[in-house]
Formats: C-alpha cells, sequence, structure tokens
C-alpha cells in the first residue's frame, strides 16, 4: 500500500498536495484498490467555489459509483481532463497521472485539519 509521506490524507480517502495557495487533490492507493477497475471520473464543478466536505464530483467503477468529497475550501480551478478518455489511470497511477482536481484554497487553515500520512496509516490498519 502505497501512502505518500508528502502528502495530507482525508477520512474520505482523497490526498492533498500543497503548493503554496493551491492544491492537487485525488483518491489514495487504498481508495482505487477498493473500488477496483475505474472507468468513469466526474467533475462537473470547474470554475466553482465549494466548502470543505462538499461533493465536487463522482467517481465509477465496474461495480460501484462514488462521491468525491472537497477536503479543503475553495475554487476549483483544474480537472485532469487526461482521465476522461483514461480514468484508468486513477488505477496505475492514483497520486500521479491519476489526481483529478486543483483546488486554490479559500482557508489555509483547512490544510491544518487533514490527516498525516501516518494518521491515515491509523485509520486504513496499515
Amino acid at each position: 500500500m502505497n501512502i505518500p509521506s508528502n502528502l495530507k490524507y482525508t477520512k474520505d480517502h482523497e490526498w492533498v498536495k500543497v503548493d503554496g495557495d493551491t492544491v492537487t487533490v485525488g483518491i489514495t492507493d487504498f481508495a482505487q484498490s477498493e473500488l477496483g477497475d475505474i472507468v468513469y471520473v466526474e467533475v462537473e464543478t470547474l470554475d466553482e467555489t465549494l466548502e470543505a466536505d462538499e461533493v465536487f464530483g463522482t467517481v465509477e467503477a465496474v461495480k460501484t459509483v462514488s462521491d468525491l468529497f472537497l477536503p479543503v475550501s475553495g475554487e476549483i480551478v483544474a480537472f485532469n481532463e487526461a482521465l476522461e478518455d483514461e480514468p484508468e489511470k486513477v488505477n496505475t497511477d492514483p497520486y500521479g497521472e491519476g489526481w483529478m482536481i486543483k483546488i486554490k484554497v479559500s482557508d489555509p487553515n483547512d490544510i491544518n485539519e487533514l490527516m498525516s500520512d501516518t494518521d491515515y496509516k491509523t485509520l486504513i490498519g496499515v
């Protein structure tokens, strides 16, 4: 199970990479392995400003559809359009080419509420 130490995590199995006032978000290796083969990623909230914990999209696997929850409040400024043609990148490279969105953070304190890699490992029992 790959859980990089340089990222932050949520109880909903999203990862967050902080780069100044912008963060990149995707789902964790644990989440993609639990979902199975991902066939579709939908994000219809591009250019919208949402609060933390609001649904920003969905990820569809062969047997299930799961909501994606915003880890921090802010404006969704980018969507990984490569996932429209190759949603399987979430399975093969969840922390790299499988990223989902970028958010311009509205409250930097939200980042402090996220879990460390150690806390996330405890959550999933690794």
